[in-house]
């Protein structure tokens, strides 16, 4: 119907120049052979070779019988009005070959460079992951999106799976697929639009390609590459990432190891000495085996004390634990901190700010845990005499939901702004602080799983020289 439709249009077209040129205009012969020849260009360029030579021949069939004499008949009496009629049916016959031909190679090279978009656009698209399970099981619908095809499926050996996208995909049977990794040559069904294209990356077969629809065989053969160098870079980063993560893991441990043995190997020492000199026959005054033996109490403490940090952090990683919510007055709870660290804060002001009515529901002795490990670092490391400070608020925000935010202030050394992200993991202990100051890198962590496990979030405000800000904030439920 479209062919029969356009050969309606080429005869109209025709009989209209004949209507205009000898009814209206009244032309020279010279003149309707050039309208009808340049027709005849134009009808090749929009409609292609068949209706341009239909063209041809009903334009020089009117030509000869209303513009060569005798007018009226098919009749030529002078043999150049012969030549003229054939000149111009080869011309627009030449004419409308070039302009097919010129047509074709037009659209071949638009058909090219849509194919040049579409490898472009999904090289870009095998770029966006390094993780191999995650690259496959999108992969094939990447393929269907960016060529338009109506199912894709991937078959890789080493993971022995076959991945699928659209709504054909029972076509792209395994067998296929496997069969062309045997051949290691393309397999291409005509008849029901199939094709089967190894993904090569040299000479090495990585897997197989379906694909549901017609594509040209140099278009697969570059998906099939470009498929096989994004799965072998994801392999290659995957093993990077597991040889990394595995050396990662030993520097940990290394670094774990020598901090708990460090930590241990202190306290350890000294009980050792105060013990050794007490069981020496060297007559010791009351005043040097009382402070020796001060000396094996507060190294124990201190022994017991990094046993049960370790543990704690067990416990909690594995949320092996259990919040005993009740509602706490907080100046009450802070009272009570303060007072139990009163010998370690006695060289600092300490000033409380919280309301008398605050109420929240909270596992006190956890929270009192937290809050006791972010006074004793205030202690630790800012100088004697500067003041610590404690605040304690009740926020509502937009979505009516109240929060509890305690917050310890001191005046201590500050924190480096690329150590404010690092100070709350396990072990992590300031590069400047960690030598001047005990303490195993323990506390913060335990701080900040206990936070977690109520549900809010922790977090460090600091500048160099002129304090920190530890807060931690809470959601407060009924």
């Amino acid at each position: 119907m479209r062919t029969l439709g356009r050969f309606v249009g080429c005869t109209a077209l025709v009989f209209a120049i004949v209507y205009v040129y000898t009814r209206l205009l009244h032309v020279n012969p010279t003149t309707a052979a050039l309208t009808f020849l340049l027709c005849v260009l134009v009808i090749s360029a929009v409609w292609g070779l068949a209706s341009s030579l239909f063209m041809a021949v009903l334009a020089a069939a009117a030509f000869n019988y209303y513009f060569l004499p005798p007018i009226g008949t098919f009749t030529i009496a002078d043999s150049q009005n012969w030549i003229a009629l054939f000149a111009f049916l080869a011309t627009a016959v030449v004419a409308s070959e070039l302009s097919e031909r010129a047509r074709k190679q037009t659209d071949e090279a638009v058909r090219r460079r849509r194919e040049l978009e579409r490898l472009y656009d999904f090289s870009q698209q095998l770029l966006t992951s390094d993780n191999i399970l995650q690259l496959l099981n999108a992969m094939p619908q990447h393929v269907i999106d960016s060529f338009g095809v109506s199912a894709a499926a991937i078959y890789i050996p080493e993971k022995g799976d076959i991945y699928r996208s659209g709504i054909e995909t029972r076509d792209l049977d395994a067998d296929h697929l496997k069969s062309v990794i045997a051949r290691g040559e393309p397999i291409v069904d005509t008849e029901r639009h199939l094709s089967f294209t190894p993904l090569k990356m040299g000479v090495k077969t990585v897997g197989t390609i379906g694909v549901s629809g017609s594509l040209s065989r140099q278009t697969l053969d570059a998906m099939g590459s470009l498929i096989a160098i994004a799965v072998e870079r994801a392999n290659a980063v995957e093993t990077l990432s597991r040889s990394e993560a595995s050396r990662e893991g030993e520097q940990l441990r290394s670094a774990i190891l020598d901090s708990i043995t460090h930590e241990f190997r202190t306290p350890l020492t000294s009980i050792k000495a105060s013990i050794t000199s007490l069981m020496s026959d060297i007559d010791l005054a009351p005043e040097d085996r009382r402070e020796l033996m001060t000396v094996i109490n507060e190294e124990s403490d201190r022994l017991n004390r990094l046993v049960g940090e370790a543990a704690e952090v067990a416990k909690l990683e594995s949320h092996e634990f259990e919040l005993d919510l009740k509602p706490v007055r907080i100046i009450e709870l802070i009272r009570d901190v303060v007072a139990s660290l009163k010998q370690l804060l006695e060289k600092h002001p300490v000033e409380i700010r919280c309301p008398e009515d605050a109420v929240a529901r909270i596992d006190s002795e956890r929270i009192k845990e937290v809050l006791t490990q972010l006074l004793e670092n205030a202690a630790k490391y800012s100088n004697p005499g500067t003041p610590i400070r404690i605040t304690a608020e009740l926020k509502t925000n937009n979505l009516s939901t109240a929060n509890l935010t305690i917050s310890v202030a001191d005046q201590g050394a500050g924190i480096e702004d690329m150590e404010q992200g690092l100070i709350f993991d396990k072990f992590y202990r300031g590069k400047n602080q960690r030598y001047r100051v005990q303490g195993t890198g323990m506390g913060l962590a335990i701080a900040r799983a206990i936070v977690e496990a109520h549900g809010g979030k922790i977090g460090v405000t600091s500048q160099i020289g002129r304090g920190s800000v530890f807060y931690f904030s809470l959601p407060i439920t009924s």
